[in-house]
């Protein structure tokens, strides 16, 4: 995944979020704000909403944010993973590694031939709808919870 640095504007507003209690969610929208800004100016594409939100909440645990890995059984297994390595990096558990330059180029170099279609508005109002299904279905906490 894309390992460029989240702005320090960012990584502020999101402690700031945290400081005044408010949930790691809430301190991790920060990030996927910045990520889906990322896509809509250009910077790099995404292939899905998904890959965008993704791509920020990665950055979030990264940075720091107390963001627990999804449960088992609710995401693919290599993403859990991936989402637990970040944690553990943000937590201090675990020593951040970038890859290597050539696989960090050729991930950069992918991203930027996505489309840019994933951070338009429609497709955010699809992508929550969609969530916000599933979370009801599911009857788990949440915006419906």
């Amino acid at each position: 995944m894309l390992r460029r640095m989240p702005t320090k504007t960012t990584v502020d507003k999101a402690k700031k979020d945290l400081r005044r209690g408010k949930s790691p969610t809430t301190a991790a929208g920060e990030f996927v704000r910045e990520e889906i800004e990322h896509v809509r100016r250009g910077k790099h594409g995404a292939r899905s909403t998904k890959q965008a939100i993704a791509i920020g909440l990665s950055q979030a645990r990264r940075a720091g944010v107390p963001l627990p890995p999804p449960r088992k059984g609710t995401v693919p297994e290599r993403t859990r993973r991936s989402a637990t390595r970040a944690y553990e990096v943000g937590q201090r558990r675990r020593k951040p590694r970038a890859p290597s330059a050539r696989r960090s180029r050729a991930a950069e170099r992918a991203l930027e031939r996505e489309g840019r279609a994933a951070a338009s508005r429609p497709a955010l109002r699809a992508q929550a709808k969609r969530a916000a299904r599933v979370r009801r279905a599911r009857g788990g906490r949440g915006a419906s919870g």
